[in-house]
């Protein structure tokens, strides 16, 4: 069930990425819409990678250390600390209080990377949308 379950997160984080590279024809601005699409697509990105980290802890793989200790207390207390290092990792360089260890650093790594990517893909389906959108007129 745990190996099923990472794959349903990573197939999901990997469809929500495709949409980047399908191309749109029906928007010619920055609209409401594409702002909504954006947001939905950090936010599936955020909350699958703080899934990833949440199963391998609850299969006690420690993937994530807070404050140099394994995550302490219930269900949610994970959530809540996998899903603050999630948007750490994926907007920042983190604040240095949770931090990864073993396969949470490569997994961080990829988020990290997909973080720090995601914006030049916006400007660059931006620009390649308004190229094609101008050669079709």
């Amino acid at each position: 069930m745990f190996y099923f379950l990472v794959s349903a997160i990573i197939f999901c984080m990997g469809m929500s990425i495709r949409t980047i590279f399908v191309g749109n024809k029906t928007e010619k601005k920055m609209s409401v819409e594409m702002l909504m699409w954006i947001a939905n697509l950090y936010g599936t990105i955020l909350i699958g990678f703080s899934l990833l980290y949440l199963l391998f802890e609850l299969k006690q793989y420690s993937v994530i250390l807070d404050n140099g200790m394994r995550i302490q207390g219930g269900f949610f207390k994970q959530l809540e600390t996998a899903f603050y290092f999630s948007a750490m990792t994926m907007f920042s360089v983190g604040y240095g209080d949770v931090s990864p260890i073993g396969i949470g650093r490569i997994i961080a790594i990829v988020q990290a990377f997909i973080g720090y990517t995601l914006p030049a893909a916006f400007i660059l389906r931006t620009v390649i949308d308004i190229d094609q959108q101008d050669n079709e007129e």
